[in-house]
């Protein structure tokens, strides 16, 4: 059984990184005792860019401990803390690769479903004092996900976690991920992405545009892919993945959380 190990939340602050302020809400920490989930945020959290985070699609964003595992082997770190990913909910299971969009869990008196990978920005690199982190995720593919909460109620660490419904399609959040950010983009993987209700409309502009580009008679294998298609707001293309790959420091404008 899945479980909640942590509820993280944070107020958006201004830090000063490479020689210029940046309004933002990635500092999350644990909180003690029950917390209200509500449709647009879990209270006491905020976000500092609106354009780019929260909203009814992205209210709750959750990280695995088992990642938190991964990065502290392959970081060689021992320093992490529940919420330094910028997550709300640390969870012990519900991995990207066995979670689907469209998934439906029961946490506390809360219902929530699965609506999209987490996008990665520089903010996490800052968080981290990793510059290459939101690179590293990409390669990595642990991005963990996104919840829209379908009944507000009140969550706490040590609820178990309920699946209740199993989304269309069965798309994991790992094969979403991996379907905008690697190469090839298979049509039949595409349509049926875009079939996916819960699925967030920036990443189903983003689908719908690659799709139109195959239709098309473009490619849609690497980076090519993403020539002449721009993304849709809240949904970053890396504009090259082959550059992650051989760990090319990667800047603000090339990646923006959603």
């Amino acid at each position: 059984m899945a479980r909640l190990l942590s509820v993280n939340v944070g107020l958006p602050r201004d830090v000063s990184w490479q020689g210029r302020t940046v309004h933002t809400g990635i500092w999350k920490a644990p909180v003690k005792g029950p917390r209200m989930v509500r449709r647009l945020n879990v209270d006491g959290d905020g976000q500092g860019d609106l354009a780019g985070h929260g909203g009814e699609r992205r209210a709750v964003f959750v990280y695995q401990v088992d990642s938190y595992r991964y990065w502290q082997s392959q970081l060689g770190r021992d320093d992490f803390v529940h919420g330094q990913f910028g997550e709300n909910f640390t969870v012990d299971g519900l991995s990207d690769a066995e979670v689907c969009i469209g998934d439906r869990y029961r946490i506390g008196g809360a219902l929530f479903e699965v609506t999209q990978p987490r996008v990665t920005c520089y903010r996490l690199g800052i968080r981290l004092n990793e510059p290459e982190m939101a690179a590293l995720v990409v390669r990595h593919g642990r991005p963990g996900f996104y919840f829209r909460v379908l009944e507000e109620g009140e969550v706490e660490a040590g609820d178990e976690i309920s699946q209740v419904a199993s989304g269309p399609e069965h798309m994991s959040v790992f094969e979403v991920n991996a379907l905008l950010y690697m190469s090839p983009h298979p049509r039949d993987q595409l349509e049926r992405a875009l079939r996916i209700p819960a699925l967030s409309a920036g990443w189903h502009r983003s689908f719908d545009a690659l799709l139109t580009q195959e239709r098309k008679g473009g490619t849609t294998t690497g980076c090519r892919a993403h020539r002449g298609v721009r993304p849709a707001p809240g949904v970053a293309w890396l504009p090259s993945v082959s550059r992650i790959a051989e760990g090319a420091r990667v800047r603000k404008r090339d990646l923006a959380d959603a």
